[in-house]
């Protein structure tokens, strides 16, 4: 059998004190050594341990142990049971990390930052198994230890490997935004700016024959009326 029963050592004692099962078929179905069941036997073992009744727990039948008590050959099988229980599913969440590598976060977090400033803090506590504080700590230099930290690859600290480090950052190089092109003024081209555009006149005549043309009419009257005076004053 793979599968051992609930509560074995309490389960080895009712069976030897309410069966004529041998060591070796208690044993076997508890998986338990053989000598440690003898220890329970002699007293030595379990003491103060009450034992429990596989039959009403739904672990072995009645049949069953008739069978071995008759055949000491016989090996006792765990009877299936009714209710199936659902699978556990595993929770996402921080990375363990060992006892002997703790120490060494702060380190692998500094090195984080200042490398892969693009990773985000949640990205940080799946690779290195930390917390927004402590990594908050070492972004702001107030870590208690931050005086002596040196930054260290958490892929070398054993702390990440290598693939989930790589997996991070282009995952947050996808949802980084892309830098936008700068769309201010720009200067113009010389030919732009030192391009003669040719005059177009709106009218058949020129300005400059505009301008003469008024400048005589406006002399020819002045004229006219200093003649016009004189007479005046010779009358």
């Amino acid at each position: 059998m793979s599968n051992a029963p609930l509560m074995p050592k309490a389960t080895a004692v009712w069976l030897l004190d309410n069966t004529a099962l041998s060591f070796d078929q208690v044993a076997d179905f508890t998986k338990m050594h053989p000598l440690e069941i003898q220890a329970i036997a002699d007293g030595d073992s379990a003491q103060g341990i009450k034992g429990m009744d596989p039959i009403s727990s739904g672990q072995l039948t009645r049949d069953e142990i008739e069978k071995g008590e008759k055949d000491p050959e016989h090996r006792l099988k765990l009877a299936e049971s009714k209710v199936v229980l659902p699978q556990a599913s595993k929770k996402k969440g921080p990375r363990y990390t060992p006892v002997s590598r703790r120490h060494e976060r702060p380190s692998a977090i500094l090195w984080l930052v200042r490398n892969h400033p693009e990773l985000k803090d949640a990205q940080i506590m799946r690779l290195v198994g930390t917390t927004k504080t402590t990594i908050a700590s070492v972004r702001d230099r107030t870590h208690w230890n931050a005086a002596t930290l040196t930054p260290m690859d958490p892929v070398t600290l054993g702390l990440c490997s290598q693939l989930d480090l790589d997996f991070e950052v282009q995952r947050a190089a996808k949802e980084k935004p892309a830098d936008q092109q700068y769309g201010g003024a720009t200067l113009l081209p010389a030919s732009e700016t030192t391009r003669k555009d040719e005059y177009e006149p709106s009218s058949g005549k020129s300005e400059d024959d505009l301008n003469v043309d008024a400048v005589f009419a406006k002399l020819k009257t002045i004229g006219g009326k200093k003649h016009d005076d004189e007479d005046e004053d010779g009358l």
